[in-house]
């Protein structure tokens, strides 16, 4: 029988991190995106030819991002549907912010377009993962910082032309006009910004038979490119059955003070791929779990314990890379029991004991005697 959980939500938790495994943000909540987005229904032959962004390459990306004090751009790809989607509100929403705010004129923002097929290393170097990618560059730089944190400054709202146009006349407004001219700068160098990462916690529920768990990228807006996906990942900790109460474990490692130390756990090790961009290298770890369980008197159960071995690997994929975890559970188990022992038992045992001790006593005492008593004779022997 196959049995198969998609998009498990409620009891994991995700959290934008940074190259430091620092949060960045509040938690994310993911949702149906797919039908919270709203695109725009304009799509038709009438705006075929509607161009009202820049398009922006390798050669002009620097110095048109540093010209203008906010460049928005639309990192998108030709076959990714959503792009497909995006396109005419896109292109609707810059032709109106171009007549609203005259590149000439007034010179605040422009809206331009990064095809990534065309720019795969402009894309790589703005860590464009999905598309379309909408970032906000406020002279150049698209990082925003917060607290110490930095996170790529992006647009996730709607995507019809109302919104998209009110999103850039906010982004306008706290600038004034007559301290923003459009002046021609040199272009600048700009470092690639630093990629962050996200952090999942939580637990899921899996039947008592082998399994896989796969934590993959996925969304309802966005395609993914998968060369650009780099599945790396630091496991804080991952274990199997109900967390055990500190005071039980305690009370269990009094009688089996090994209990709780797996031949190779994966807590608190790294998995990092080195190999070049492209390469859609997935991480598999393959896991063989051995239950453990300790009875006491009564046949009470006192504990259960899952304890695992780890061997992982890498391996290519045509498809998204992801991280997998392949759970066997072994068909052998370890059952450890406390068995009462009655007075009469003890009695017995020392009795044994005693008996035992006279009984070599008295052996000790013969061997002397007679050890004496040949000496005796020996002596005897050689006075005559």
């Amino acid at each position: 029988m196959f049995w198969e959980q998609l998009n498990i939500t409620k009891t994991v938790r995700k959290f934008s991190i940074d190259r430091d495994l620092k949060i960045t943000g509040s938690e994310f909540h993911s949702g149906p995106v797919s039908h919270d987005i709203k695109h725009g229904d304009d799509v038709g032959e009438e705006y075929g030819e509607l161009e009202g962004s820049v398009p922006l390459t390798s050669h002009n990306f620097d110095r048109v991002s540093h010209m203008f004090p906010i460049v928005v751009v639309n990192f998108y790809a030709p076959w990714c549907p959503w792009s497909v989607r995006l396109k005419p509100s896109w292109e609707k929403a810059a032709k109106i912010i171009r007549e609203r705010y005259d590149p000439e004129m007034d010179g605040r923002i422009i809206l331009g377009k990064v095809d990534c097929t065309e720019e795969g290393d402009l894309c790589r170097r703005n860590h464009i993962q999905g598309y379309p990618s909408i970032r906000i560059f406020r002279k150049g730089s698209d990082l925003r910082e917060d607290h110490g944190h930095h996170e790529h400054e992006s647009y996730y709202g709607d995507r019809d032309t109302e919104s998209l146009v009110k999103t850039m006349e906010a982004l306008v407004a706290p600038i004034p006009v007559e301290s923003e001219k459009h002046v021609p700068t040199a272009t600048v160098k700009r470092p690639a910004p630093l990629t962050g990462g996200c952090r999942i916690e939580g637990f899921v529920r899996v039947k008592k038979v082998p399994g896989n768990l796969i934590i993959s990228a996925r969304s309802g807006a966005h395609s993914f490119d998968a060369s650009q996906m780099n599945m790396s990942h630091f496991i804080s900790h991952l274990s199997f059955g109900r967390k055990i109460a500190p005071h039980v474990m305690s009370d269990v490692k009094r009688l089996i003070p090994y209990l709780g130390r797996s031949h190779d756990r994966l807590n608190g090790r790294s998995f990092i791929n080195h190999r070049d961009v492209g390469a859609n290298v997935t991480i598999e770890h393959y896991l063989q779990i051995v239950k453990t369980e300790v009875m006491t008197r009564g046949t009470h159960k006192l504990v259960e314990e899952y304890e695992y071995t780890a061997h992982s690997s890498l391996a290519q994929s045509p498809q998204i890379p992801v991280a997998k975890f392949h759970f066997e559970l072994s068909p052998m188990q370890v059952l450890i029991t406390e068995n009462p022992k009655s007075f009469s038992h003890f009695i017995t045992n020392v009795c044994a004991i005693i008996g035992g001790i006279f009984t070599v006593a008295g052996i000790l005492d013969s061997v002397l005697h007679n050890t004496i008593r040949l000496m005796k004779k020996v002596e005897l022997g050689k006075n005559f």
